[in-house]
């Protein structure tokens, strides 16, 4: 066998060996010059979740969702949401309220674990697919966030729609100040982490990856200078010696790194709309190839690929957003969602590309 065709077999086995569902979630926090702060993430999974956009207006009855053992919280939306949802469901996995706060579920392997509940815990369960809609429809800071945790029990219920699992997910949660925590079921407790850096990916646990990125201290945008040796000066063959090392696979640890040294490299924005495009161009550097990442689901190869990006205006109420079907930007301003609205509204995302002709006319 050729060393081409066995490297190639030797990396599908190993890919296909491992969880039933990959997931490859990136995000990443950008500051402007003029205090704005934009939040962006690409969103992957290795079946389709058939995502779309999703407006959810304030002064509608909400509830946790579907708990094993007890009663759901329930709530009235304080405040209107834009986001994106899976499934055709009414629960924003992503987005942003009109208060500027942001939150994200990031998939959580292996590590999320709910506590069980009982009656006693009647009126105080979120489930964990119903977990960013509580926080986006009911506060506005990170401290009314960090407050409401102290009596919230995160549990559920096994969804059909999730593999027959109750969803492993852990969140980060960003103000239009840029602060941000990560919040991670772990061990049937609630941990709470301060997120200076804004980057969140998935699996392993949040502080592990922070510990991670003191193996790539030495990462640098600027070139390495030319070395002399005896007589020979060795000189760098192109642009980019600063990264040499850098970790260049789909791992959520080396992505982690990855988001960290892109976004904290990124030059000054003067404001909003310059992040916005910068988060994009970022998180282009997450978007995976089809066929470069796959899994096994019940019996067939499945293609990891990046189903939508995002992007949130957390000055100007703006959620960005361009798909694997159309690398068009489109976008929703929570500043022109009707305010006498009282039904949850989605929006499909397109299913082709649309190409402008720029050819010269005869």
């Amino acid at each position: 066998m050729k060393i081409k065709q066995f490297l190639l077999s030797l990396a599908t086995v190993a890919a296909l060996s491992f969880s039933p569902n990959v997931d490859a979630c990136t995000g990443i926090c950008l500051k402007a010059e003029d205090k704005s702060v934009v939040y962006g993430r690409t969103g992957e999974f290795g079946v389709p979740l058939d995502i779309r956009l999703i407006v959810i207006p304030k002064g509608i009855a909400m509830n946790g969702g579907k708990i094993d053992g007890a009663k759901p919280k329930s709530w009235t939306t304080k405040y209107a949401v834009a986001g994106v949802n899976t499934h055709g469901s009414a629960e924003a996995l992503d987005g942003i309220n009109e208060a500027g706060l942001h939150a994200g579920g990031f998939y959580f392997p292996d590590y999320a674990k709910y506590p069980k509940v009982t009656k006693a815990d009647d009126g105080k369960v979120v489930a964990p697919i119903n977990f960013v809609n509580f926080i986006l429809t009911q506060f506005a800071t990170l401290d009314e966030v960090k407050a409401a945790l102290k009596d919230l029990k995160l549990s559920g219920a096994k969804m059909k729609e999730w593999g027959g699992i109750v969803p492993p997910f852990h969140w980060i949660v960003t103000d239009k100040t840029g602060a941000s925590i990560v919040i991670e079921p772990v061990d049937d407790t609630l941990k709470v982490y301060d997120n200076p850096l804004g980057v969140m990916a998935n699996s392993p646990t949040f502080d592990w990856h922070m510990t991670n990125l003191r193996n790539y201290i030495y990462l640098s945008p600027v070139n390495v200078p030319p070395v002399k040796i005896e007589d020979i000066t060795f000189s760098q063959l192109g642009e980019g010696s600063g990264l040499g090392g850098i970790p260049g696979d789909f791992t959520p640890p080396s992505r982690f790194v990855r988001a960290a040294f892109y976004s904290q490299s990124a030059p000054p924005m003067k404001n909003a709309n310059e992040a916005m495009f910068e988060a994009f161009h970022i998180l282009n550097q997450f978007d995976i190839p089809k066929g470069s990442v796959a899994a096994m689901n019940k019996g067939k190869k499945v293609d990891e690929i990046t189903q939508a990006t995002v992007v949130a205006d957390l000055k100007n109420l703006k959620y960005y957003i361009h798909n694997y079907y159309s690398r068009r930007i489109k976008m929703i301003d929570l500043h022109e969602i009707d305010p006498k609205e009282k039904k949850i509204l989605q929006i499909d995302l397109p299913k082709h590309e649309t190409i402008e002709d720029l050819t010269p006319k005869r």
